[in-house]
Protein backbone atom coordinates (compact mmCIF):
# COMPACT_ATOMS: atom_id res chain seq x y z
CA UNK A 1 0.00 0.00 0.00
CA UNK A 2 1.86 3.36 -1.23
CA UNK A 3 1.31 6.28 1.25
CA UNK A 4 -1.17 8.14 -0.50
CA UNK A 5 -3.50 5.15 -0.31
CA UNK A 6 -2.96 5.07 3.48
CA UNK A 7 -3.91 8.51 4.08
CA UNK A 8 -7.48 8.63 2.28
CA UNK A 9 -10.43 8.16 3.75
CA UNK A 10 -13.47 6.16 3.48
CA UNK A 11 -15.04 6.34 0.11
CA UNK A 12 -18.97 5.99 -0.42
CA UNK A 13 -21.52 6.34 -2.78
CA UNK A 14 -25.00 7.50 -2.88
CA UNK A 15 -27.52 7.17 -5.29
CA UNK A 16 -30.46 10.26 -5.17
CA UNK A 17 -33.43 10.01 -7.21
CA UNK A 18 -36.09 12.95 -7.74
CA UNK A 19 -39.23 13.12 -9.46
CA UNK A 20 -38.99 14.61 -13.06
CA UNK A 21 -36.13 15.17 -15.05
CA UNK A 22 -34.04 17.25 -12.65
CA UNK A 23 -33.04 17.91 -8.83
CA UNK A 24 -34.45 21.76 -8.10
CA UNK A 25 -30.68 22.73 -6.86
CA UNK A 26 -31.53 23.01 -3.28
CA UNK A 27 -29.31 20.30 -2.49
CA UNK A 28 -26.48 22.22 -4.71
CA UNK A 29 -24.91 24.64 -2.23
CA UNK A 30 -25.00 21.94 0.61
CA UNK A 31 -22.61 19.85 -1.21
CA UNK A 32 -20.30 22.07 -2.46
CA UNK A 33 -20.52 23.15 1.60
CA UNK A 34 -18.95 19.88 2.63
CA UNK A 35 -16.08 20.09 -0.27
CA UNK A 36 -15.24 23.75 0.90
CA UNK A 37 -14.70 22.83 4.26
CA UNK A 38 -12.61 19.83 3.73
CA UNK A 39 -15.13 17.12 4.88
CA UNK A 40 -15.63 15.49 1.08
CA UNK A 41 -13.69 15.13 -1.80
CA UNK A 42 -15.78 14.42 -4.85
CA UNK A 43 -14.20 11.57 -7.13
CA UNK A 44 -17.02 10.86 -9.55
CA UNK A 45 -20.87 12.50 -10.01
CA UNK A 46 -22.79 11.19 -12.84
CA UNK A 47 -26.55 12.52 -13.78
CA UNK A 48 -29.25 9.67 -14.77
CA UNK A 49 -32.35 10.28 -16.29
CA UNK A 50 -34.73 7.32 -16.63
CA UNK A 51 -37.39 7.79 -18.98
CA UNK A 52 -41.19 6.17 -18.56
CA UNK A 53 -39.84 3.72 -21.05
CA UNK A 54 -37.54 2.65 -18.59
CA UNK A 55 -34.36 3.80 -21.31
CA UNK A 56 -31.45 5.39 -19.41
CA UNK A 57 -29.63 8.14 -20.26
CA UNK A 58 -26.28 10.11 -18.70
CA UNK A 59 -27.59 13.86 -18.16
CA UNK A 60 -24.19 16.24 -18.64
CA UNK A 61 -24.18 19.02 -15.70
CA UNK A 62 -24.28 21.84 -18.23
CA UNK A 63 -27.63 20.36 -19.74
CA UNK A 64 -28.81 20.69 -16.37
CA UNK A 65 -30.17 24.48 -16.22
CA UNK A 66 -30.07 27.04 -14.42
CA UNK A 67 -31.68 26.29 -11.30
CA UNK A 68 -28.60 24.22 -10.40
CA UNK A 69 -25.81 25.81 -11.68
CA UNK A 70 -23.89 25.01 -8.49
CA UNK A 71 -23.23 22.03 -9.42
CA UNK A 72 -21.08 23.45 -12.35
CA UNK A 73 -18.49 23.61 -10.16
CA UNK A 74 -18.10 19.57 -10.37
CA UNK A 75 -17.95 19.42 -14.09
CA UNK A 76 -15.15 17.03 -14.56
CA UNK A 77 -15.52 15.30 -11.77
CA UNK A 78 -14.52 11.99 -12.99
CA UNK A 79 -12.00 9.35 -11.41
CA UNK A 80 -13.24 6.86 -13.21
CA UNK A 81 -14.70 4.52 -10.78
CA UNK A 82 -18.46 5.29 -11.95
CA UNK A 83 -18.40 3.11 -15.39
CA UNK A 84 -21.46 2.27 -17.80
CA UNK A 85 -22.41 -1.41 -15.72
CA UNK A 86 -23.11 1.34 -12.50
CA UNK A 87 -25.04 3.77 -14.53
CA UNK A 88 -26.76 0.43 -15.64
CA UNK A 89 -27.15 -0.70 -11.96
CA UNK A 90 -27.97 2.39 -10.65
CA UNK A 91 -30.84 2.92 -13.15
CA UNK A 92 -32.16 -0.49 -12.55
CA UNK A 93 -33.52 0.63 -9.41
CA UNK A 94 -34.51 3.72 -10.28
CA UNK A 95 -38.70 4.34 -11.26
CA UNK A 96 -39.71 5.79 -14.68
CA UNK A 97 -39.82 9.32 -15.24
CA UNK A 98 -37.18 10.40 -12.25
CA UNK A 99 -33.92 11.85 -12.56
CA UNK A 100 -30.68 10.90 -10.49
CA UNK A 101 -27.74 11.45 -9.18
CA UNK A 102 -24.58 9.28 -8.50
CA UNK A 103 -22.09 10.48 -6.57
CA UNK A 104 -18.24 8.73 -5.64
CA UNK A 105 -16.80 10.93 -2.83
CA UNK A 106 -13.95 10.38 -0.11
CA UNK A 107 -14.74 10.64 3.49
CA UNK A 108 -11.71 13.24 3.90
CA UNK A 109 -12.53 14.15 7.26
CA UNK A 110 -11.77 10.23 8.09
CA UNK A 111 -8.32 9.96 6.65
CA UNK A 112 -6.22 10.62 9.61
CA UNK A 113 -8.25 8.17 11.56
CA UNK A 114 -8.66 5.81 8.48
CA UNK A 115 -4.76 5.81 8.10
CA UNK A 116 -3.97 4.85 11.67
CA UNK A 117 -5.80 2.29 11.29
CA UNK A 118 -4.17 1.08 8.53
CA UNK A 119 -0.31 1.81 9.78
CA UNK A 120 -1.55 -0.04 12.92
CA UNK A 121 -2.16 -2.80 10.95
CA UNK A 122 -6.22 -2.58 10.96
CA UNK A 123 -8.92 -3.47 8.76
CA UNK A 124 -12.17 -2.86 7.94
CA UNK A 125 -14.57 -5.86 8.66
CA UNK A 126 -17.99 -4.52 8.46
CA UNK A 127 -19.45 -1.03 7.71
CA UNK A 128 -23.43 -0.02 7.28
CA UNK A 129 -25.49 2.56 7.46
CA UNK A 130 -28.42 2.52 9.42
CA UNK A 131 -31.00 4.37 7.50
CA UNK A 132 -32.73 8.17 9.49
CA UNK A 133 -36.15 7.00 9.48
CA UNK A 134 -35.36 3.43 11.68
CA UNK A 135 -33.11 6.22 14.03
CA UNK A 136 -36.20 7.93 14.46
CA UNK A 137 -38.40 5.04 15.31
CA UNK A 138 -36.22 3.25 17.83
CA UNK A 139 -35.82 7.18 19.62
CA UNK A 140 -39.06 7.40 19.74
CA UNK A 141 -39.80 3.78 21.07
CA UNK A 142 -37.46 4.74 23.61
CA UNK A 143 -39.17 7.31 24.35
CA UNK A 144 -42.28 6.00 24.65
CA UNK A 145 -40.94 3.24 27.32
CA UNK A 146 -39.25 6.22 29.26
Amino acid sequence: MNEESIEMGPIDYVLVEWPGRQPTGEAAPHLVDLVDRGLIRILDLAFIAKGEDGSLAAVEIADLGGEVAEFAIFEGAESGLIGEEDVEQAGSVLEPGTSAALLVYENTWAAPFAGAVRRSGGQLVASGRIPVEDVLAALEAAEATA
